[in-house]
């Protein structure tokens, strides 16, 4: 569930979001966009999530819940700086599906919700959970920005919803933090 939440909360106004509505405009196939954000996301949360599950035994419990905090600390703030427009993937001639995949799965692949996603998975050590919630929570602002299209996407209030999101994140990983160095 906290990578359910993470991913769906972290995704909002970000890069693969925008990318998803571009795609969707362009090649006006907004199920197979989806489609292909689904099996990109999957596997970028796949990959950050088996490497969480290989760190997790190697750290202590205070120093997962640290991590997990860090994660949130990065992302929470990443999500108070305006994110910059996606390429718009132009001259790729993969089609939809193949453009869609290769260019969802290189930004959610750097995106800062696969760090959350490592963490948690190193927290619980539940890499298929993880895997699973931070799919479906990451699609679930892919979906709406591909039924939307660029226009309507940028039309819902981004800016407000990342700043509140970021101070959401920052306070929780403040929290955690506290309460890995037992001052809480």
């Amino acid at each position: 569930m906290a990578a359910l939440l993470a991913a769906a909360l972290g995704q909002i106004g970000d890069r693969p979001a925008r990318l998803a509505a571009i795609l969707a405009d362009r090649y006006r196939r907004t199920g197979v966009i989806i489609a292909a954000a689904l099996v990109a996301l999957a596997g970028a949360s796949a990959v950050a999530a088996i490497c969480g599950a290989l760190i997790g035994p190697k750290l202590t419990p205070e120093a997962r819940q640290l991590v997990v905090a860090l994660a949130l600390a990065l992302q929470g703030g990443g999500m108070l700086v305006v994110a910059k427009a996606p390429e718009r993937l132009d001259r790729w001639r993969l089609g939809a599906f193949g453009t869609s995949l290769a260019g969802l799965f290189i930004l959610a692949f750097g995106d800062g919700v696969q760090f959350v996603v490592l963490a948690l998975a190193a927290r619980a050590g539940e890499p298929v959970f993880a895997t699973i919630g931070a799919t479906i929570g990451g699609l679930v602002p892919l979906v709406v920005a591909a039924t939307l299209g660029e226009a309507g996407w940028l039309a819902l209030p981004q800016a407000a919803l990342r700043r509140g999101v970021g101070i959401l994140f920052l306070l929780v990983a403040v929290w955690l933090a506290l309460g890995a160095l037992r001052l809480i």
